[in-house]
């Protein structure tokens, strides 16, 4: 097991970075690392770097590898996941089996996009994968990105892999939630920001949450409570924080949330094409919303 990987695994909450860009398109490392010690020190579980949020699509093999560096080299000992994906299983190898020397504590990895294989289909990829990896796995159950739907009984047999750890579930049947938090062969964390609290009330072990970025503390916050018990405490952050969540994904997922980290100075609003920045009229909405929010949250 990495060292980096807590023996509660992946529990709490989990913020899939975005990745800053300067004017020219080019990485921000600057900013990425400065975002990555200000998360480091507000009780977060860990961060994801390259997932969809961290806009890795756009990032070639030698930009996703210099991204992962400096958030370890920001993390000093927080916990580092690492977004996979593609849909050329021996390409995806490489770079698994080119990881395996970091120190990770674990990978994101979605089903193959634009494929559509069978559930045999997957079982083979996500296996694969664990093969090749001495790091464990989060599978990213994500339909409306990858085209194709992990069905239940694929999701069991892949957690019988000692490397197939938990899920990332975005996969849109709370059923599904319920049934995988019922068996605990997996962890399961919330991926729809909307459903953080709900997940986590039937059990869930946590969440991967772009809206986070913003209030990471209240975030995590929130978690304790649950776990603690305290759901009235619980209810009342989540009140306070889910308008800002909602408008997050207002627009393309990171757009807003980048927009909202601009306007407080942290990095530049930009998305690499084919993505583009909020709207201003949006940029405006959010950073308006999280100061009324941040208001709020105060009075707790």
């Amino acid at each position: 097991m990495p060292a980096s990987l807590t023996p509660a695994g992946f529990t709490g909450l989990w913020i899939p970075l975005v990745t800053p860009f300067h004017a020219d398109g080019s990485v921000d490392h600057a900013a990425l690392r400065a975002l990555v010690q200000r998360l480091r020190a507000s009780g977060i579980a860990g961060v994801v770097a390259c997932g969809s949020t961290g806009e890795a699509a756009a990032l070639d093999a030698a930009e996703q590898d210099a991204v992962l560096d400096t958030v370890l080299g920001a993390a000093q000992g927080l916990p580092v996941a690492m977004g996979l994906s593609g849909y050329h299983l021996g390409h995806v190898l490489e770079r698994v089996r080119g990881w395996n020397a970091r120190p990770l504590a674990g990978l994101l990895v979605p089903a193959p996009h634009y494929i559509r294989p069978s559930q045999a289909g997957l079982l083979h990829w996500f296996r694969a994968i664990a093969d090749a990896s001495v790091h464990p796995l989060i599978v990213y159950d994500i339909p409306y990105r990858t085209g194709v739907t992990l069905e239940l009984e694929t999701l069991r047999a892949l957690a019988q892999h000692p490397r197939i750890r938990a899920i990332k579930d975005c996969g849109g049947s709370a059923a599904k939630t319920q049934a995988l938090i019922a068996d605990g062969q997996l962890q399961v964390l919330a991926g729809e920001d909307a459903q953080i609290l709900p997940t986590l009330a039937l059990g869930g072990s946590g969440a991967i949450a772009a809206s986070a970025h913003w209030q990471p503390g209240r975030f995590a916050e929130l978690m304790h409570c649950v776990a603690a018990g305290d759901l009235p405490r619980a209810r009342a952050l989540w009140q306070a924080l889910a308008p800002v969540a909602e408008a997050c994904f207002a627009e393309p997922n990171p757009a807003p949330i980048k927009a909202l980290l601009a306007s407080q100075g942290a990095m530049q609003a930009g998305l690499r094409a084919p993505m583009e920045a909020a709207s201003a009229a949006h940029a405006q909405r959010i950073a308006a919303l999280a100061a009324v929010q941040e208001v709020a949250l105060s009075r707790l």
